[in-house]
């Protein structure tokens, strides 16, 4: 060790201290540069990866509507009712739909059978992304969903080739972009059947009761680098 004696009298020391505080500082700057910069595989730079995740589910609303023969109901939500809604990835939105058999009136002589299964639709979207589905309730009734999402969904699970890993998360991290309105919207178009009905008979069909349930699709995910091993 120097004493300030020998840094004040001695040239050398004074040297060697300089040339420590100078690898002091330009190392660390110089590595953290390099770490910056790297383009190999484990640096997130172009190379083959492996993409893995699983969609979960937080409810946005549920209820039970009449909805009447050509009426549409609708509803808004806003994740602004979601606790934490900033932390998750929000890649999708869905409305499912249940209801039962077909539930026409019929009045005269001779009305029975030739009942006709009425067609529910349900919409769900998010800004500029929207998605639809339809069902019938035949029989016992019915159930289908429709989901609007805005992710690559075929990367789940598969190996991904020639892009970095930054390209890969801007393809399955919504960044913030499912934050906001959806909407969804349910439509029913109602059907008094078919064939030739008795004279004297009249049915109707005003519509149906559709149970529903909305909610916001969330992706969580992690990228690897893939490492091929070669079969022995």
């Amino acid at each position: 060790m120097y004493s300030m004696d020998d840094l004040k009298e001695n040239r050398d020391a004074q040297i060697t201290v300089a040339c420590i505080a100078f690898f002091l500082i330009a190392f660390p700057t110089y590595f953290s540069i390099a770490a910056g910069n790297a383009d190999g595989s484990l640096g997130g730079g172009v190379g083959d990866y492996q993409v893995n995740g699983e969609i979960t589910y937080v409810l946005l609303g549920s209820g039970s509507e009449v909805i009447a023969d050509g009426v549409p109901w609708s509803e808004t939500y806003n994740t602004d009712a979601v606790n934490n809604a900033d932390d998750l990835n929000i890649v999708g939105v869905r409305i499912s739909m249940s209801y039962g058999e077909d539930d026409e009136s019929a009045n005269g002589p001779g009305c029975v059978g030739n009942n006709g299964a009425d067609t529910i639709t349900g919409t769900a979207s998010h800004l500029s992304f929207s998605a639809s589905g339809a069902g019938e309730n035949s029989g016992a009734g019915g159930s289908h969903e429709a989901a609007a999402t805005w992710y690559n969904e075929s990367m789940i699970g598969a190996v991904v080739s020639g892009l970095s890993m930054d390209e890969i998360k801007e393809q399955i991290d919504s960044m913030g972009a499912g934050l906001g309105d959806h909407n969804v919207s349910i439509t029913v178009d109602a059907e008094t059947g078919g064939g030739d009905l008795p004279i004297g008979c009249q049915r109707s069909d005003d519509g149906e009761t559709v149970d529903y349930v909305v909610e916001l699709m969330v992706f969580d995910y992690t990228i690897v680098p893939y490492i091929e091993i070669p079969d022995e």
